[in-house]
């Protein structure tokens, strides 16, 4: 059989839809691409769903990066074009049409038939989906609104009616699963709605457009700054299974690390037999070691979620450390290890840490300055020639005094130091920041989401040079 004729149109598609897959944050390389063109060979373009099966064999590595991908996809490669539908006005509280609709959507709630539901949400927002034209008289149509769909037809209002039906009517079901099953129908049936704005937004505007706000970056990718709630909670959820992997590929690395110190003695005992030429050289068994943290987190508002990560993973990590030290500061300081003891939840140990911890002295605002000073007067003795000294913040102290000799000092004495900034790297030394001047000091790493972080921690944790 031929191969299908692959018209210019469609490779224009094809590297537009890559090029906003790396825009997205989704690695795809060229080779990917590559492959992913000779799958196109082997199928039916027509069929939709091969044709979705068969980039995302090629170009999706990780299940994390789906949602994003399935975005995309049907922003470039849509299942229905143009918009025949014809727009009406907002109906009236007892408008017969509206009745009709709302009594169709709850018919297609509960019989749960997703392709059905799909199409429903295609004709709402042909019906009632475009806003009022632009001002100007330029002849503008207005732009798409899944909200105003969504407000037409309030499907969460039909959840009494859906439970009444399958409980009185129909009977065998328990109420909380129904209410479970509806609610995942009313949330498919919103995200067709969706789906289907950015459809016909993507269709007037062009797909590059759309995809800048439609397709969210990689959960790994997330800023800490930016993330939302839900971010947070997911985030959350990622690091206990990112550092058990992290501590499996340390403990490898350890085992298997660089060979101990040269044992001169045995080196050229053994040379005796070869007219004293070492040609095979003995060492001493690696002494792999274990460095000593200690932690400087500014736990104010505006870091405070990056502080909170960074301390979830180090502490999920403790065992690849000798002895973990943390001290978190606003305007004071206070020694936060004892809220993280061995067992204890993290989550929790946050949520302690700032109702007990003597973080605030006066004003409540970052003062770097004044926490230095107050960390080496109290817990100078903490830093030793043994200890990575590790500094979370965004190094903006409200244009206080900065107290460089003594982050100097600190620094001199530990064997290693870092500064780990959550803003990007663009925006160091604007307004209030002394992200340079602490940098010149201590070298300072733009840490901004989870990939950057785990990078971090893994070259911190794998340090083996004694």
């Amino acid at each position: 059989m031929p191969p299908p004729d692959r018209t210019p149109g469609l490779l224009d598609r094809h590297l537009d839809f890559l090029t906003a897959l790396r825009e997205a944050g989704l690695p795809v390389s060229l080779a990917e691409g590559l492959d992913a063109v000779h799958a196109l060979v082997a199928i039916d373009l027509a069929d939709r769903e091969s044709l979705r099966a068969a980039y995302a064999a090629t170009l999706v590595k990780r299940q994390a990066h789906r949602a994003a991908f399935d975005t995309l996809f049907d922003l470039w490669f849509p299942p229905v074009t143009g918009s025949p539908e014809t727009a009406r006005e907002r109906p009236a509280y007892d408008d017969p049409e509206l009745r009709r609709l709302r009594d169709e959507l709850s018919r297609l709630l509960l019989e749960g038939d997703d392709a059905a539901l799909r199409d429903f949400a295609r004709e709402a927002v042909g019906a009632y989906g475009r806003g009022s034209g632009g001002a100007g008289g330029n002849g503008s149509r207005g732009q798409w609104f899944s909200y105003q769909v969504l407000r037409v037809l309030s499907p969460e209002t039909l959840m009494a009616g859906l439970l009444a039906a399958v409980l009185t009517e129909r009977g065998g079901l328990d109420e909380k699963v129904a209410r479970r099953t509806f609610t995942r129908r009313i949330e498919s049936f919103e995200r067709f709605v969706t789906e289907d704005v950015r459809r016909r937004l993507a269709e007037e505007n062009g797909p590059e457009k759309v995809a800048r706000s439609a397709a969210r970056p990689p959960l790994e990718q997330v800023d800490f700054l930016r993330a939302t709630r839900a971010d947070l909670a997911a985030i959350r959820r990622e690091v206990q299974p990112l550092a058990r992997r992290l501590a499996a590929r340390l403990a490898q690395r350890r085992r298997h690390g660089r060979r101990g110190r040269l044992d001169f003695r045995r080196t050229v005992r053994a040379s005796l037999s070869t007219g004293g030429v070492p040609l095979t050289t003995h060492h001493r068994p690696p002494r792999p070691h274990k460095p000593e943290l200690v932690v400087l987190c500014d736990a104010s508002d505006s870091v405070s979620s990056f502080a909170h990560f960074t301390l979830l993973l180090t502490y999920a990590l403790r065992e690849q450390f000798a002895r973990v030290r943390a001290f978190a500061f606003i305007d004071d300081l206070d020694e936060i290890t004892r809220f993280f003891a061995p067992g204890a939840d993290v989550v929790e140990a946050m949520t302690t840490m700032t109702r007990e911890a003597r973080l605030v002295w006066v004003s409540g605002h970052s003062d770097y300055g004044r926490a230095f000073g107050v960390f080496e007067d109290r817990y100078g003795d903490a830093i030793t020639p043994k200890t990575s000294l590790l500094i979370l913040g965004d190094a903006r102290s409200n244009y206080g005094s900065l107290n460089l000799e003594v982050v100097r000092r600190l620094a001199g004495r530990a064997r290693h130091a870092y500064w780990l900034n959550p803003e990007p790297a663009a925006d160091w030394d604007s307004g209030d920041s002394a992200a340079s001047a602490y940098g010149a000091v201590v070298p300072m790493h733009e840490c901004r989401n989870l990939t950057q972080l785990t990078e971090f921690v893994e070259m911190l944790a794998s340090t083996t040079r004694p």
